[in-house]
Formats: C-alpha cells, structure tokens, sequence
C-alpha cells in the first residue's frame, strides 16, 4: 500500500442509514461517487434494504425465476442477480483507489476477507472462491460481492446474510447459479449477535485500509 501523507487522505466517514429502499440509495451513491474530487473523504456506508432482487451488469432475465411481489432494480455493478432483505448487512465502499495503493482486486480480496474475518470471530471456517467471488460456508454462500469503479474510485461492495428471511433467494439464480444454498450467521451461530458481526467488519475494514480519523455518523444529510 502507498505512503499518503495528508489528514484529508486518511481520514474516512463511516454511516450507519439503518432499513432503506434500494433506489433512492443506489442513486445517491452513484452521486456522491460523479460528484467527487481529489478532496473528497472516502465514506462506507452500512445499512440494510427493503426486500428487492438487483440485477448486475451481467444479469440474465432467465436467472430470475418467480420474482412475485418483490421488484427488481437494474444495477451498475459486477455479477448477476441477487436478493437484498432485512437482516442482511449492506456495504458500501466509496473508496478513492490510487489515494490508498489499492487495486480492484486488493478491495474484492479485503471485502472476501472481512467477512471470513468475521466468521471467524464467532468460530465459523469460511473461504472465498478465486472462480466465484463471494464467501462460502461448506457449500452455501454467506455473502455476496458487486463492485464498480468509475474514475478510479469505488461504489456498491458486499452483502453479508446475518439474520434474515433467505426464502426469497428460492426465487432467483442466486448470482447466476441455479439451486446455489444459501446460509446466514444466526443459522452458523445461534446465539451470534449480528451487531458485533457490523461492528467487526466495519472495523476490520476501516483498519485494512489504514485510516487514522474515523467519523461515526448517521443518514445521508
């Protein structure tokens, strides 16, 4: 990772925007990341979403099964389709990649392993797939990975399944592979508190990366 020096390129905002629908959000990520500059402070947001199944840039309709009631939303990142509900932690790093000596592939590699990180704080053994990015547990998969970049910076990133309704992934491809198992933390661990698994990863995160200010903040205003 390259030296920075100063205290606007190592500081970082992290916001906490609880349950939210996906659109409003995903379109002010892909504001936030049009509109900044080479002073803009990095931001990871964390939040969880109204149920919604998004479709990546590599999405195939055949992969949406029975979709039913739940929309689904176009979206600008990698991979295929996949399912966003309550109980399942959002991600998103708005990370500005030459300032911090990051590649897109250091940043799949530190999400993969903050979340395997995680899992191994309450005992699991998880791994990630160098063919199918995301992280696994035995056979099923935990979270999913979707990152873009535009302009050398960063937006979408990581969804962890912590304590939700996984039925909903019975209705799609879940990220293009038909009857791939899904699983969460509370199914791992029946006693894991899902948020000391947001906070471990938030940290782990934070640290990875190297910032030295860290500001806590709530919404998007």
């Amino acid at each position: 990772m390259s030296q920075v020096t100063t205290q606007q390129e190592r500081s970082l905002i992290v916001r906490s925007l609880g349950l939210q629908p996906y659109e409003p959000v995903f379109a002010r990520m892909k504001a936030f990341n049009e509109n900044r500059n080479a002073e803009t402070i990095d931001e990871i947001w964390y939040l969880d979403h109204q149920p919604v199944f998004t479709q990546g840039q590599a999405g195939k309709v055949e992969h949406l099964l029975e979709t039913g009631d739940i929309p689904v939303v176009q979206a600008d990142r990698g991979g295929q389709v996949t399912y966003h509900g309550p109980g399942q932690l959002i991600v998103y790093l708005m990370l500005d990649l030459r300032r911090n000596g990051l590649g897109v592939r250091d940043v799949v590699t530190m999400m993969e392993q903050g979340v395997i990180a995680t899992l191994a704080h309450f005992g699991v053994d998880a791994y990630a797939k160098p063919d199918a990015p995301g992280v696994y547990v035995e056979q099923a998969k935990v979270a999913s990975l979707g990152l873009r970049v535009r302009r050398g910076c960063t937006f979408h990133g990581l969804a962890f399944n912590l304590d939700m309704d996984l039925s909903p992934f019975l209705r799609i491809n879940p990220c293009g592979y038909a009857g791939m198992p899904m699983t969460q933390l509370v199914d791992l661990v029946p006693d894991a508190d899902p948020q000391e698994a947001i906070r471990f990863l938030v940290d782990y995160l934070t640290h990875k990366i190297g910032y030295t200010s860290v500001s806590h903040q709530t919404g998007l205003d």
